[in-house]
């Protein structure tokens, strides 16, 4: 039975943050995680996630600029003074909260940056933060984004993220695997989990087109989802959709699970 992760920077989105992981325990999710949680404090966070008796299994590295429309800096040759004290932001988050796995958002390569260079940086950063993690026991990951959504993001297929992930090398990096950017990009989920499954760190979910909950787009949730199930997938499946109406008005896939 796959254990569902409500992503709390999209899911229950009508209530405070730190009121979001209540609510995902309310609705039937095991665990929460959320794309950045820096704007709250360490101390009010751990209460939050202590009241709601949930784990927050996931957040990402400090990623730039994403309010501003920035979308990662560890391919960015100029800013690895930036990215190293992300890490460091980041780590001293998780290991507040027990917090097993952080994700990185490669971003864009900037203008007149040839990809080969952009690839070092990348590769660098990443070896760099992994062993930064590694005393603590945190995984580190990288996730493949869409290039419909987000033009010219650095890595956005599962080869080019794993092909990167050799070449760190470090034993605790590992992809993330969402599938909403990967059926947006290759397809081909199930063969995907097959061939790859014991690469991936974490798995996140939500349908295409749209990126809404599961059921309301393109993918076959019940073969995919089970065949995550049958292939023995012991990690968390987070719920990073945008619910097409309140949160809870759109759980009916999950009751499906439960």
């Amino acid at each position: 039975m796959p254990r569902f992760a409500a992503n709390l920077s999209l899911l229950f989105a009508e209530r405070p943050l730190l009121e979001r992981p209540a609510a995902a325990a309310r609705a039937g999710f095991a665990g929460v995680e959320v794309q950045f949680p820096y704007e709250a404090a360490v101390d009010d966070w751990r209460a939050a996630l202590r009241d709601a008796a949930v784990p927050l299994v996931l957040h990402n590295l400090p990623a730039g600029d994403w309010a501003g429309g920035e979308r990662g800096i560890a391919c960015h040759p100029d800013r690895v003074a930036e990215f190293r004290e992300g890490v460091a932001r980041a780590l001293d988050y998780a290991r507040a909260l027990a917090v097993p796995r952080l994700n990185t958002i490669a971003g864009v390569a900037p203008p007149g940056v040839p990809a080969v260079q952009a690839r070092q940086v990348l590769i660098d950063n990443l070896r760099w933060a992994a062993r930064a993690l590694r005393p603590h026991g945190i995984q580190l990951l990288l996730e493949p984004i869409n290039t419909h959504e987000v033009p010219g993001f650095f890595i956005h297929r599962t080869a080019q993220a794993l092909d990167v992930l050799d070449a760190v090398g470090e034993p605790n990096v590992a992809l993330q695997y969402d599938l909403y950017h990967a059926q947006r990009m290759e397809g081909e989920l199930i063969g995907t989990l097959r061939r790859h499954l014991a690469r991936m760190g974490h798995v996140q979910i939500a349908d295409n087109p749209g990126r809404h909950e599961p059921g309301s787009g393109e993918i076959a949730w019940a073969a995919v989802l089970g065949e995550l199930d049958r292939l023995g997938y012991g990690g968390w499946v987070g719920c990073e959709y945008r619910p097409r109406a309140a949160t809870e008005d759109g759980l009916g896939w999950l009751r499906a699970w439960a």
